[in-house]
């Protein structure tokens, strides 16, 4: 039997952000650097539009994490 499994499924995270609104720390780590960002913008014709800020960043610890900011629900999803 074969099982379909989702990838890179988002999961909520907790983001300390800085005042313009970055990531500054992820899951309690410090972010080292932002490696890029983009804004997503879908579904702006349905009653459920999609608005997300996304950030790739890594972290003091090495690892490389793209967190997104929800801007619809104001909360923070992590994806690997």
């Amino acid at each position: 039997m074969n099982v379909v499994r989702r990838l890179a499924v988002p999961r909520l995270a907790r983001v300390l952000t800085q005042p313009d609104g970055a990531p500054r720390a992820v899951e309690d780590r410090e972010v080292e650097a932002i490696l890029e960002t983009w804004l997503l913008e879908d579904r702006w014709w349905t009653d459920e539009p999609l608005r997300r800020r996304y950030w790739e960043v890594v972290t003091i610890d090495g690892a490389n994490r793209v967190v997104f900011h929800d801007l619809t629900r104001n909360d923070w999803w992590s994806q690997r």
